[in-house]
């Protein structure tokens, strides 16, 4: 593993973004996003990704110059992706809602033909510290099996809350399957086994390989709940951004095809409330004073806050492999693009 400042990795992120089309502002919204991530100690959603999103623009299935088209029905905005970067698309929708919200109370939007969004929390985050609420939902390629079922038939669907407090905003950020793919993905480049009870392989029977996991299945998180909640956003974002469902979804784990999954965000703005947010910040802490030394008790985003404060100051842990491949798609050359396609279809 490779220990590397917070400002070199920026500064090779946006470097190897530029480098293959990237707008500078672009670059440091998508390289934000994902270095939020190891921050976070999400490597999942991580710069693990960042050889594919640059392979995905090299096949003309990102466009990384457009921010998206947007129409607004009253409260409600269309927006039309127009094969952006995930989150330049995202974040311009959200700079429009924000502002709608604050005059009108409320705003959504459905978002199609957009890229990954990556780290959920991300959003939530930035929205909730402008001191409004964030409800982030997205689809995936089907990945998770049914309750009962062997074969996947749903995507991954995670959802995202964002709550303004007296100080940092409260974040909850999760997938409706047991772990995220990209964590299967991360375990697979690792080479580490993963948990009975992650996955099953493509004949649908349980595995601990993570390879044999990624042209499997992952089991829904919380039984038979899990996967009625997961198939729930299934078909509400599939029916309010207009995009594919199930097993016709493809765009965000390959390298080669348009993007058409869907994603919905609900922006809800009740006005300047500094006692509530101040009531709920004491019943947060009030939640972590609830344990003990031997059985401490935290909050969504207690781990991830502290992990980011450590790595801001020593450093964020790369795979070797990996952070050679982010210096040579920032230093360019065919060299380094040969690689970087290489990299984008191992992950």
């Amino acid at each position: 593993m490779a220990l590397i400042s917070y400002e070199t990795v920026c500064s090779t992120a946006i470097g190897a973004l530029t480098r293959a089309g990237v707008p500078l502002a672009h670059a440091r919204l998508q390289g934000d996003l994902l270095i939020e991530a190891e921050l976070a100690d999400r490597p999942s959603h991580g710069l693990l990704r960042l050889p594919r999103i640059i392979e995905r623009i090299e096949n003309g299935v990102i466009n990384p110059e457009t921010d998206g088209a947007r129409t607004w029905r009253r409260s409600f905005l269309d927006v039309d992706g127009r094969m952006g970067l995930g989150p330049v698309v995202a974040d311009s929708a959200l700079a429009e809602m924000s502002e709608h919200a604050r005059v009108n109370g409320i705003a959504i939007a459905a978002i199609r033909n957009n890229n990954h969004l990556g780290m959920l929390g991300w959003y939530a985050r930035r929205i909730a510290s402008r001191g409004q609420v964030l409800i982030a939902l997205t689809t995936s390629e089907a990945l998770v099996h049914p309750w009962s079922g062997r074969t996947a038939m749903l995507g991954t669907n995670p959802i995202a809350i964002g709550v303004p407090t007296a100080g940092a905003p409260f974040v909850v950020d999760m997938a409706t399957s047991l772990v995220s793919m990209g964590q299967i993905h991360d375990y697979a480049i690792q080479g580490r086994p993963i948990p009975e009870g992650w996955a099953l392989d493509e004949r649908g029977n349980p595995t601990t390989d993570a390879g044999a996991a990624k042209a499997g299945s992952i089991a829904p998180f919380g039984g038979a709940k899990g996967y009625a909640l997961g198939l729930a956003f299934e078909v509400l974002v599939t029916f309010l951004a207009d995009c594919a469902v199930g097993r016709d979804v493809v765009g965000t784990l390959d390298s080669d095809q348009p993007c058409n999954k869907g994603d919905v965000m609900i922006v809800v703005d009740p006005g300047e409330r500094p006692q509530i947010a101040r009531r709920i910040t004491d019943y947060l802490d009030a939640v972590r004073a609830s344990g003990d030394a031997a059985h401490p008790v935290s909050v969504p985003g207690d781990r991830a806050g502290e992990a980011r404060r450590q790595r801001l100051v020593e450093g964020i842990e790369l795979p070797d492999r990996l952070w050679q491949q982010l210096e040579e798609m920032a230093a360019g050359g065919n060299n380094g693009t040969e690689k970087v396609r290489k990299a984008a279809r191992r992950h």
